[in-house]
């Protein structure tokens, strides 16, 4: 009876903290502010307690998590109305570097070392520091970056060229199973599919792992047991 208690308290203490967490925002824990961060630790180590141990009444647990649940959605509202709030309880960002020079006082205020620079740089693909024009080191930690005109990528755009229609890739096939929907909204049927992969040898979908509709390429694997073949197969567009 016990061991039934234990696990009726758990299953309410995680969805009350799957709620709370869920209302709280979507940001991972590393996009997270400092206050953020704060109350989802505390609201975890509240609802460990109560659901571990029954001499603790439920509800010990329960009212503590929604006092912190509406601690941090007035925080959240300050913030929004308030910016002198804001800046005090999640900061400001700080400018790295500008115009391509590297920015003692925000590294002696952030407590980066050079070190800690190029290591955020590096992280988004940044491996030379003479690239970069600007670095914001945000609120949440992450570093913002503005590359060098020379190193900045060429766009369409820029070299007055017609750019192809934006839009998702969609997932036709996985593991074997057409997702019909996905298909249907990248304006094909099941016997256009067929057929592209008739076409580069592939027997069905059924043998694919996966089928990933990007632009006019279809980009397909076929299951391991099948030989874990990679193709990548041009549509020819909607006309074709």
């Amino acid at each position: 009876m016990a061991m039934l208690i234990l696990f009726i308290r758990a299953i309410i203490l995680y969805l009350l903290v799957f709620m709370v967490i869920r209302l709280t925002g979507k940001r991972q824990i590393s996009d997270l502010q400092p206050f953020d961060l704060i109350i989802t630790l505390l609201v975890a180590d509240l609802a460990s307690v109560p659901a571990s141990d029954t001499s603790i009444p439920l509800l010990y647990g329960i009212v503590p998590i929604l006092a912190l649940f509406l601690i941090q959605q007035t925080m959240a509202l300050c913030s929004l109305k308030f910016e002198g709030f804001r800046y005090a309880v999640c900061g400001r960002p700080l400018l790295m570097v500008s115009k391509g020079v590297v920015q003692e006082q925000s590294l002696k205020a952030a407590r980066y070392t050079l070190n800690d620079l190029m290591e955020q740089l590096r992280a988004g693909g940044n491996f030379e520091l003479s690239t970069v024009e600007y670095a914001i080191l945000e609120t949440n930690g992450q570093l913002s970056v503005l590359l060098k005109g020379p190193s900045q990528p060429v766009t369409y755009e820029a070299l007055s060229l017609e750019s192809p229609k934006a839009q998702p890739p969609f997932l036709l096939v996985q593991d074997g199973k057409i997702h019909k929907e996905a298909l249907r909204q990248s304006g094909y049927d099941e016997e256009w599919l067929n057929s592209r992969l008739k076409s580069a040898g592939i027997k069905g979908p059924e043998r694919l792992l996966f089928a990933f509709l990007s632009g006019n390429t279809l980009h397909v694997q076929s299951k391991e047991k099948d030989g874990g073949r990679v193709a990548f197969i041009d549509t020819g567009g909607k006309n074709d």
